[in-house]
């Protein structure tokens, strides 16, 4: 199961060799720069411990230290002590650190360790069984509400699921990726100086911040950046996810997948809202909001519904016009009128 802040072993065969390094959102550090200035130091901090260092924006980094491990003679928690420490101190950075066997269980570990802990999973099989179906790697709501519907609602009952029954559910390559996860099993390898699969941003108030308004206005300022950054580089995302923080320094994360993959910027806000909005939000104390574009591609490859909706061809010829125009004048030159006034 998982460990705070020990291991068993030093690397040993089947034993934690997967590093995921997020920052605390709430760190001081954060808030001054921005998460795409802390990111770049923290990717050089972990390559002095293994050139197996893959960035994923805008909070996190995985490190393959299975080599590392061995040479320097540490356990999974001791090695990621280490990295902590250097990166409170060089850089003013605190992290939350994970380690597992493959990027998802890292990433999971990352998500339940304790501020200034480590959590090693040692027992995938124990660590993985009481937890929700939501909270494996590719299983939206639309899968976990049809797991759910047959009574598999939660890992340990998909892993204990027979392979053909979860293929009928879920489709083929669907269900033997979700077998296969549901037994701690991620084929997903770190490689480094890999195109990002993801950009995000973040926004922080100065205050608690309960106004929804104010809340929506700042989502609408990031779908608005986001998507100007995609159009500028070519690319279209699949999904969006919203994480909120609030002030007791706890998140909610909720992802969602695009009708098409796109990057027109009133298709990523709606859907922003949307997400919002499933939240309920009323009297929570948000103290920052961040949105990230998930399954980045190519946009020359990606195939457009094409609308009847005269207002929405009109939309995207003026957004044509306004990236024209803040790439010769200016990320502000052009606004929505909300985010002018």
């Amino acid at each position: 199961m998982g460990k705070q802040g020990q291991s068993t072993g030093r690397g040993a065969e089947g034993g934690a060799v997967i590093l995921c390094v997020r920052f605390r959102l709430d760190t001081p550090a954060l808030a001054q720069g921005g998460a795409e200035t802390l990111l770049p130091p923290l990717i050089d901090l972990l390559a002095e411990f293994t050139p197996v260092v893959e960035a994923a924006p805008p909070y996190e980094a995985l490190a393959d230290v299975r080599g590392a491990l061995r040479y320097f003679d540490r356990g999974p928690a001791e090695l990621a002590s280490v990295i902590r420490v250097r990166a409170l101190a060089l850089h003013g950075v605190d992290c939350v650190i994970g380690a597992g066997a493959n990027p998802m269980l890292a990433r999971m570990a990352a998500s339940q360790a304790r501020p200034g802990a480590t959590l090693v999973v040692d027992d995938p099989a124990a660590f993985l069984r009481d937890r929700p179906v939501v909270a494996l790697d590719g299983v939206g709501r639309a899968t976990a509400r049809t797991l759910c519907g047959y009574g598999l609602d939660s890992v340990g009952r998909v892993a204990d699921a027979p392979l053909a029954v979860l293929q009928r559910l879920v489709g083929a390559k669907t269900g033997r990726e979700l077998w296969e996860r549901a037994r701690g099993v991620d084929r997903t390898p770190v490689v480094p100086h890999a195109a990002s699969r993801s950009v995000a941003g973040e926004r922080s108030f100065p205050h608690d911040e309960t106004d929804r308004t104010r809340q929506r206005r700042a989502l609408l300022s990031l779908a608005e950046e986001l998507g100007a950054r995609l159009r500028t580089e070519g690319q279209v995302c699949r999904s969006l996810a919203v994480t909120v923080r609030y002030a007791d320094r706890t998140t909610t994360t909720r992802s969602r997948a695009l009708p098409e993959p796109t990057a027109h910027s009133a298709a990523l806000t709606a859907l922003a809202y949307a997400v919002h909005d499933s939240l309920g939000l009323q009297r929570a104390r948000v103290r920052g909001v961040a949105l990230r574009a998930e399954g980045l591609a190519g946009a020359e490859g990606t195939a457009h519904q094409l609308s009847l909706d005269p207002s929405d061809e009109k939309a995207r010829r003026i957004e044509a016009v306004a990236d024209r125009a803040r790439a010769k004048f200016g990320p502000r030159a052009v606004l929505p009128g909300s985010l002018a006034a």
